[in-house]
């Protein structure tokens, strides 16, 4: 059990609250105000309950304690007020900061800050005592024992969940705790070097683990195919073959791709084949899962009651090879299953398909969704669990 935001008496108290504001830029501009709009909730609530906010986030991999204006958060704080509503300060001195009840403060990025990555005791007790309250709600960076994220989280008078990182929590409970069953993982994205603790950890709670993407290159390749000119980690051969057999003795389905959409590079407007999985041409690149395969993966899911789904089963950011992780959302997006989608890459996907809201839950954290899938505790998940 932690303590929740939304349940303390926030009235004319100092809120400081750890959001993940860390928006891609391009050109000084914010390309994707997704994070800022998750954070709104929190803020709004905050203020509602008659509290000052003070807002800490990162943004970037700036180098610790060196300022660069590339990496302010100058035009987030310019953003938010924008969404709020109403003006957003920004203190580009945490030691100036004093807020007023109903005022709202964004903080220049923590990182410049000496000791934030490094889980200073000084700076954790510095950005604890800003505040009368200390909440947590920034899920994306949870998996980092940083000073703003852990250290104080622990050394703060009062310290809690907000509702964000207490709905991203609930949410992947669900996939963890005594789900609904069939479960059914669909874990993509290129490589199994990233993903290995995670396939192993979920082989031992899921009825069938589906791979696509790169991933499935590796275990088509542990099943003695020839995967071409494809993305395939041969080191790695072994360790599928092993979460292969382990399926196969726990009596769990992981099914292979039976055909593939293959082509000679990863680029724009190629020639793309449909072959079996037995027949792709040595000069040639696995792109995407082909209609035999969307079938037998959507046959899968028709009838799961939880599915967790992380990394996409194409290179659906590339034309022509996005039709099987499309179909995949869609059949997620169609069943009845309580659907959790985790990583950056598989959330932008249902949202390009416009399936978004057809979805259980969207997760704003990528390598922290990751970490929990994979049976870890979050740094910042055991602070708060000690603070309560």
């Amino acid at each position: 059990m932690i303590r929740l935001m939304q349940d303390l008496d926030l009235k004319d108290k100092r809120v400081v609250i750890r959001e993940d504001l860390n928006v891609p830029m391009k050109d000084g501009r914010i390309s994707n105000d997704k994070r800022i709009r998750a954070a709104l909730p929190t803020i709004r609530m905050a203020l509602d309950k008659g509290a000052g906010v003070v807002l800490l986030s990162h943004l970037g991999r700036p180098v610790e304690g060196e300022f660069d204006p590339k990496f302010s958060l100058a035009p987030v704080a310019e953003r938010l007020a924008a969404l709020l509503g109403k003006p957003v300060d920004f203190a580009e001195n945490i030691d100036t900061v004093n807020v007023r009840p109903g005022q709202c403060v964004l903080c220049e990025n923590v990182r410049f800050l000496k000791g934030e990555k490094k889980n200073s005791e000084e700076l954790a007790a510095k950005l604890a005592g800003m505040g009368d309250v200390y909440v947590m709600d920034a899920f994306g960076a949870s998996h980092r024992a940083h000073a703003s994220t852990e250290g104080a989280v622990r050394r703060a008078a009062v310290a809690c969940a907000g509702p964000l990182m207490a709905a991203e929590l609930a949410a992947f409970a669900k996939v963890q705790d005594n789900p609904a069953r069939p479960l059914v993982a669909v874990i993509g994205g290129s490589k199994v070097s990233t993903k290995l603790g995670l396939l192993e950890n979920l082989l031992g709670k899921v009825d069938r683990l589906i791979v696509g993407g790169g991933i499935a290159n590796t275990f088509l390749a542990a099943a003695g195919y020839n995967v071409g000119a494809s993305l395939c980690e041969t080191e790695l051969i072994p360790d599928a073959r092993r979460i292969m057999e382990q399926a196969k003795a726990a009596g769990k389905v992981l099914p292979l791709p039976v055909d593939v959409v293959a082509a000679p590079a990863l680029a724009a407007n190629q020639t793309a084949t449909v072959c079996a999985v037995d027949a792709v041409p040595s000069d040639q690149m696995i792109l995407d899962i082909g209609p035999k395969t969307v079938k037998l993966y959507a046959d899968l899911l028709r009838d799961a009651a939880t599915v967790v789904w992380n990394g996409p089963v194409g290179a659906f950011e590339t034309e022509p090879f996005g039709a099987g992780t499309k179909a995949l959302a869609e059949a997620l997006a169609a069943g009845p299953a309580f659907v959790v989608v985790g990583g950056g890459d598989s959330v932008a996907a249902v949202e390009q398909y416009g399936l978004a809201d057809k979805m259980g839950y969207i997760s704003t954290g990528g390598g922290a969704s990751l970490e929990l899938l994979e049976g870890k505790v979050l740094p910042s998940v055991a602070a708060l669990t000690a603070r309560a």
